[in-house]
C-alpha cells in the first residue's frame, strides 16, 4: 500500500469516507497534556551501569524522580538532583561554582561513575546556567576517569520519551570513529532491556549479521564506533535527533517497521538481513521458531481483541507502530492515532500497514481530542496518566501509554506480553461487570 498524505489544521474532523484514497493528517496546535522528559532517566540509569544523571532543577524535579523511579530505600540509585534555590534563579549566587562543588563531592563519594550527565530541567534561560559550557569545563577537568555530558530533560519538550532521544544524541559526538577499511557494522539504537538485547544479538549472530553494537551500551567503555560504514536500525520510534546526529557522522539509517509483534519484528530483522545479503532460506530457518512462538502467543489475544476499536492520544511517539501492531496482528480497528510528532521517513514502513481510514493527528489539542474520543466511544483508549482517570469516569477503558515504554515489549518473545497489556483493561472490565 503506497503512503500518501494530506494535512490540515482543523477545528473539527469530517467523517472519514469508508475507502479514502489519501491519508489525512490533522495537525493540532493547542493545549497539551505532556509528561516530563526527565522520566527517561528512570530507565536510562538502569541501562548504562556506570553512568550517573545529575538533574539541575527545582525541588519539584527531585520529587518527580523520587516518586517516578520507585527505587528501594536500601538501593543507591545512579541519579540525583542539584536543587536550584531562589538565589540561584535570581542570579545572586555563582551557579557555576556551586555546580562545580556538587560535582566534586559526587565524584569523590562515587568513584565508580565513568559517565556523568548534567540534565537540565528547563532551558538555560530559565535556570540561568549554561550546562553545555559546564559539561565541557568539567569533562576537561575529570577526563580520562569521568566524561561529563549534558542534555535537556525539559518538560517543555514534545513528549517525555524525548529525554532518551536527547541523552543518546549527546553521546553520539563522543563515539569513536570506525576504521574506513573495516567491513560494514550494524548499530541498534534505543534503550532495550538486557533480555531483549540478548535475544536480538543471538538472532543477528545466527544470521551472520555483524559486527552488531547497541546504543546505549551497558557500560561507557563499550561505546560503539560509528562512521560511513555504519548502518543503524532504530529500536525506538522517538529517536529523531539521535538519528540526525548519527547521519551527520556518516551513518546510514535502515528504514524498517519497528520490532513489535511477529510481523513487525520479522520486517525489522529482514531489513538488516537484506543489507547483509542473507540467504532467504537461512533467514526463514533462523527466525521460524521464534516467529511461530510469537504467533501462537498472539492467537488467544486476537480472538479477544479482533474488531475492537482503539483510540490513541498523542503521548510517547510509540502510537503509530503500536497501532500497526494492533491492526495488522490482532485485528483491532484504530479510529484515531495521535502522535506528538510524525517523522514520516521513520514511520513510513508502519504507516503502509495502517488502514487508510484510520485518522492520524499530529500534535495536541487536548479539548478537541477529548471531544472526538468521547464521540467515538472506542473500546480501548491509549493515553497519558493525566487523562486516564477522567476517561475511565466517562465509561471508557484506558491503557496508560507510559506502561508501554517501561515494559519489555520488543521482539518475538515479548509479543504475547505486549498484546496482554492491551487486553488487560478489557479483561478488568469483564471481571467488574455485574
Amino acid at each position: 500500500m503506497a503512503s500518501s498524505f494530506a494535512t490540515q489544521d482543523s477545528s473539527h474532523l469530517a467523517d472519514c469516507p469508508t475507502q479514502p484514497t489519501k491519508r489525512r493528517i490533522v495537525r493540532e496546535r493547542g493545549q497539551r497534556e505532556v509528561f516530563c522528559g526527565l522520566t527517561g532517566i528512570v530507565w536510562l540509569h538502569r541501562k548504562i551501569q556506570d553512568a550517573f544523571f545529575l538533574v539541575v532543577g527545582s525541588r519539584t524535579c527531585a520529587h518527580l524522580l523520587q516518586s517516578a523511579a520507585g527505587v528501594m530505600i536500601f538501593a543507591e540509585p545512579r541519579f540525583g538532583t542539584a536543587i536550584l534555590e531562589e538565589r540561584d534563579l535570581a542570579g545572586m549566587a555563582d551557579a557555576h561554582e556551586e555546580l562545580d562543588r556538587e560535582v566534586e563531592r559526587l565524584l569523590a563519594r562515587r568513584p565508580d561513575i565513568k559517565l556523568l550527565f548534567l540534565v537540565g530541567s528547563c532551558p538555560s534561560e530559565v535556570i540561568k546556567l549554561d550546562l553545555g559550557r559546564a559539561a565541557e569545563r568539567l569533562s576537561a577537568k575529570y577526563l580520562p576517569k569521568t566524561r561529563v555530558l549534558n542534555y535537556s530533560g525539559s518538560g517543555i519538550e514534545t513528549t517525555f520519551t524525548q529525554g532518551e532521544d536527547a541523552c543518546l544524541a549527546s553521546m553520539v559526538p563522543t563515539l569513536p570513529a570506525t576504521d574506513p577499511a573495516a567491513p560494514a557494522n550494524l548499530l541498534v539504537v534505543g534503550a532495550l532491556p538486557d533480555i531483549v538485547e540478548g535475544q536480538f544479538k543471538r538472532i543477528f549472530d545466527e544470521l551472520g549479521i555483524g559486527p552488531v553494537a547497541f546504543l546505549p551500551p551497558s557500560r561507557s567503555d563499550e561505546l560503539p564506533p560509528v562512521g560511513a560504514n555504519t548502518h543503524f536500525l532504530l529500536a525506538q520510534p522517538f529517536l529523531g535527533d539521535t538519528a540526525r546526529v548519527l547521519e551527520s557522522r556518516g551513518a546510514k539509517h535502515v528504514s524498517a517497521s519497528f520490532p513489535f509483534g511477529a510481523e513487525g519484528t520479522t520486517a525489522w530483522l529482514q531489513a538488516a538481513a537484506s543489507l547483509w545479503n542473507v540467504d532467504p532460506m537461512l533467514f526463514r530457518k533462523v527466525i521460524a521458531p521464534s516467529r511461530e512462538r510469537a504467533k501462537r502467543s498472539l492467537a488467544p489475544y486476537r480472538q479477544q481483541l479482533e474488531e475492537k476499536t482503539v483510540f490513541f492520544f498523542p503521548d510517547s511517539q510509540l502510537e503509530i507502530p503500536l497501532a500497526r501492531f494492533l491492526s495488522q496482528e490482532l485485528g483491532m480497528i484504530p479510529l484515531e492515532v495521535g502522535t506528538p510528532y510524525l517523522h514520516r521517513q521513520h514511520m513510513e514502513a508502519d504507516l503502509e500497514h495502517l488502514p487508510l481510514n484510520a485518522q492520524l493527528s499530529e500534535g495536541q489539542n487536548v479539548d478537541k481530542q477529548l471531544d472526538r474520543c468521547l464521540a467515538a466511544k472506542p473500546d480501548l483508549t491509549v493515553c497519558g496518566l493525566g487523562l486516564a482517570n477522567p476517561l475511565e469516569a466517562q465509561g471508557l477503558r484506558t491503557k496508560w501509554s507510559i506502561e508501554l515504554v517501561f515494559s519489555p515489549v520488543h521482539g518475538f518473545e515479548q509479543a504475547g506480553d505486549l498484546a496482554e497489556l492491551f487486553a488487560r483493561p478489557l479483561n478488568r472490565q469483564e471481571r467488574l461487570a455485574v
